[in-house]
């Protein structure tokens, strides 16, 4: 449900006060001291195989054995405290579909315990119930991640309405769950079939029904782009537009006018308004790509616009809605960056609700044959292209610093130079000859890439006798380049 239409809601139900059709009306006086808990389910008509958990929080009993009985026809399992401390315990414990939590406790402030359960939690539904209604502490719970805000007294029959239209969103949701964990992967460009590749495709189709951000990790030419186009099409947004944005190829100055749009006037040159690369993504997914690339002033506006899902285009007063579900991808330890302060930790904590591990192509060797094929197809559509059983092996072999993204480029150049229509062995780069004729014993002691390009100049110039000018060719790069190298890794001796 999105903010406008939670206001929407909110206008619609809030605010009445319906007196003789109250649930109980609180005293603003009343406060209990001693802590109350109830567990005991309601185990009448229990209508579905799947049990709906509601979870309800206030410091006054009485209000709580109100609730219990006005609930006690409906399928739901409801569970009470007065304790906030109490009720994160139970959710930690066991699975709760929905909150009903006062705003006002003399333990802990109810707008604080729903920023932990928001963390914690981001699945549940949370609706702010309290005697204290008003219309700024309504928004300032939406904003923060609340569905509902409903004020007390508040009639049985409203109540009950709302309850039953979320408990119908949650059965349909965990339905979609169920459809989703039996549907088979079918996103086809997302090639491979090993150990690896058959967990991540199987968690993609499990996650797509959530709703919660995505953060995507992998090295550089993984192909976290196709992992971000797979969620989408698996989710119910698929209809919606896929909007990637490369936070690192976007020039700093024109980097905010970019992302959040701009006024018409807003500067020179802004002679009409733009709705910018986020709202283009309304109703859709917005895929950020190398996050960890943003600078921190960004950083701070795009939390800005996640928590309140709304966009303020440069030059503008006021803002806009926007509807989005976040994927976000990254070859840098974020934590790292955090620690060093390159990267807010709150923006970290919003958008890495679920992580994806994208393994690196050494890592799932039983691919490339897969990858190989599939990449060759598509760039020899017009003639039918093979590959050698040597050169097959000799790509197998290879560590592939640059991932899929090099495989990519190191089949377009063989394709492009290949004499005939089987690509052959001396149709791939020298590199990749050179390090499966070394051998393993020179292999780098790290998988960065700066190792694996180290490594295989040493192995070029072991190759050559340590001449240069050999060297660089068998290395397919300048002579120049091959001096400046040696001297980056402290081998111009």
């Amino acid at each position: 449900m999105t903010v406008a239409e939670n206001g929407k809601h909110l206008a619609h139900y809030s605010f009445q006060a319906i007196a003789s059709y109250s649930i109980y009306r609180k005293s603003p006086n009343a406060c209990a001291h001693n802590d109350h808990l109830s567990v005991e389910p309601n185990t009448q008509h229990m209508k579905t195989p799947r049990d709906f958990k509601i979870l309800a929080i206030d410091d006054d009993p009485a209000f709580l054995r109100s609730l219990k009985r006005v609930l006690i026809a409906e399928p739901y399992q409801v569970i009470t405290t007065t304790n906030p401390a109490q009720a994160l315990l139970i959710m930690e414990e066991q699975r709760i579909d929905l909150v009903l939590l006062d705003l006002k406790m003399p333990q802990r402030d109810g707008l604080s315990v729903l920023e932990d359960m928001v963390k914690l939690y981001p699945d549940v539904t949370v609706i702010m119930l309290t005697g204290y209604g008003g219309v700024q502490e309504a928004v300032k719970a939406l904003k923060l991640g609340a569905a509902d805000f409903l004020e007390k007294p508040c009639p049985p029959s409203v109540l009950c309405k709302i309850l039953a239209n979320y408990y119908t969103i949650d059965q349909q949701r965990c339905s979609l769950k169920m459809t989703n964990r039996n549907r088979s992967f079918d996103y086809p460009d997302l090639v491979g079939e090993s150990h690896e590749m058959q967990r991540l495709k199987a968690l993609i189709t499990r996650i797509s029904a959530s709703e919660a951000p995505v953060l995507i990790l992998g090295e550089s030419g993984t192909g976290k782009e196709l992992i971000a186009k797979a969620v989408h099409h698996h989710s119910i947004r698929n209809s919606g537009p896929f909007c990637a944005i490369d936070c690192a190829a976007i020039n700093e100055s024109v980097l905010e006018s970019e992302l959040f749009g701009y006024e018409k006037g807003a500067f020179t040159g802004a002679d009409r308004s733009t709705q910018g690369l986020i709202r283009s993504a309304d109703k859709g997914t917005l895929f950020l790509d190398e996050i960890g690339e943003l600078p921190l002033k960004m950083q701070a506006k795009l939390l800005r616009t996640l928590q309140e899902h709304e966009v303020r285009p440069v030059g503008s007063t006021k803002s806009q809605p926007v509807d989005i579900r976040i994927i976000a991808a990254t070859n840098r330890n974020l934590e790292h960056e955090i620690t060093n302060g390159r990267f807010r930790s709150d923006l970290f904590f919003r958008i890495s609700a679920i992580p994806l591990l994208l393994p690196p192509l050494r890592e799932r060797v039983s691919d490339i044959p897969l990858l190989v094929h599939h990449i060759m197809k598509c760039q020899s559509k017009e003639t039918s292209r093979n590959i050698s059983k040597e050169a097959l092996q000799l790509l197998q072999g290879y560590a592939w610093p640059g991932n899929v993204r090099e495989l990519e480029n190191v089949l377009c150049r063989a394709l492009a130079i290949a004499e005939q229509n089987t690509i052959l062995p001396d149709d791939l780069p020298a590199t990749i000859v050179v390090e499966k004729q070394v051998g393993s014993e020179l292999s780098p002691v790290n998988d960065s890439l700066l190792a694996y390009e180290q490594s295989a100049i040493e192995k070029a110039l072991q190759k050559t006798s340590n001449n240069k000018r050999k060297a660089a060719a068998l290395l397919g790069i300048s002579e120049a380049t091959l001096y400046r190298k040696l001297k980056l890794f402290g081998l111009s001796n």
